[in-house]
């Protein structure tokens, strides 16, 4: 009772404030109560998620390396770890500051919160740009290695793959330019108490988001969802097209020449389950993109949803829904590996064994 007095105080107190500063009149202060309710809410649950994802991928990197980085899907499955790794290791200074502001609200901050909050947030998301391009990738290589074998399998070689993955990084770097330049820290003083503190400054920022709006929060978040969710439709059909066969295949009692039964079988058992990895670890990424996508395509036809307009904290939070999603989709594939690759699952039963 106690906790929930002080909380709605909390509120209170945001609201008589923001209100103090701004008369309201072009409503800013909208959705300020509901902001700090669902910051208070994820609050509690972004520890357990990032501190997760953490034991979850480094798992996933020391049972890749130990397993023995044989061919093109694991170098793709390890780099997706290594780079979803990256983004909670980023994204955990902001994910502190936002915790800080929801639980408790210092007043004043001892240097510019936004200097926590926001300093690493955009390398974070070009390191969650990076397991977007590999996801895609994974899904793109099965999809031609399901549709045309022989060709595709001697295409996507081992060399090939950590070649290609490289020139993701650069990529998605190049993408991120503009706002990952859009930030400078400073020192700042304070007029009232004549003292200096650090501060995040920003320099050409409307017109730098506006285009990152444009290009990766519009045509490259569209490219990738449309191309995964057509490589999850193949694969899924060829799945279904594979169980048929290998029902028809038990089906017939009569003899059959083994090189008949495989291709009527379609694919083994190995790529069957690497396929239904594939399909998984897309399906993952495409559900948890979605609140991004439909608030990315709203943002460019509704510039009035924007952390410095009028919609502020509606727009704050929808982000921190979204972030969440992000947080949940860079921890979670461990369990994909661990139920769909029986290699993967005998090495890490191992080494559990033998601690």
């Amino acid at each position: 009772m106690r906790n929930s007095t002080m909380t709605s105080s909390r509120f209170i107190d945001a609201v008589s404030l923001a209100s103090t500063q701004s008369p309201n009149p072009d409503g800013k202060t909208l959705y300020i109560t509901e902001y700090f309710q669902t910051l208070e809410v994820l609050s509690y649950a972004w520890p357990a998620i990032v501190l997760f994802g953490f034991i979850a991928n480094i798992t996933n990197i020391v049972v890749f390396l130990k397993a023995g980085v044989k061919d093109n899907v694991t170098i793709l499955l390890i780099s997706l770890s290594c780079s979803d790794l990256s983004f909670l290791a980023l994204i955990s200074p902001s994910v502190c500051g936002y915790i800080i502001e929801g639980l408790v609200r210092p007043s004043p901050w001892p240097f510019h919160k936004y200097l926590l909050m926001h300093s690493l947030y955009w390398p974070a998301f070009t390191a969650y740009d990076l397991s977007a391009f590999i996801s895609v990738s994974l899904g793109v290589m099965r999809c031609a290695c399901v549709a045309m074998p022989l060709k595709f399998k001697l295409v996507f070689t081992k060399s090939r793959t950590i070649k290609w993955v490289f020139f993701l990084v650069v990529l998605v770097v190049l993408l991120r330019l503009p706002v990952l330049t859009i930030f400078r820290i400073t020192w700042r003083t304070d007029p009232t108490t004549n003292v200096s503190a650090l501060h995040l400054a920003n320099v050409n920022k409307a017109s730098m988001s506006r285009i990152n709006d444009i290009l990766n929060r519009g045509f490259v978040i569209w490219i990738n969802n449309v191309t995964m969710v057509t490589c999850v439709i193949v694969l899924s059909y060829n799945l279904y097209r594979a169980s048929k066969m290998r029902q028809s295949c038990a089906s017939f009692k009569g003899p059959q020449p083994s090189d008949q039964a495989s291709a009527a079988q379609g694919m083994s058992s190995k790529d069957l389950q690497v396929v239904k990895s594939v399909v998984l670890v897309c399906t993952i990424f495409i559900m948890s993109q979605l609140p991004f996508l439909l608030l990315s395509t709203t943002r460019l036809t509704n510039r009035n949803l924007d952390e410095s307009k009028g919609l502020h904290f509606l727009f704050v939070i929808l982000s921190q829904i979204n972030r969440t999603c992000a947080y949940i989709n860079a921890s979670i594939n461990i369990f994909v590996y661990y139920n769909y690759n029986s290699k993967y699952r005998c090495v890490l039963r191992s080494i559990l064994c033998d601690k």
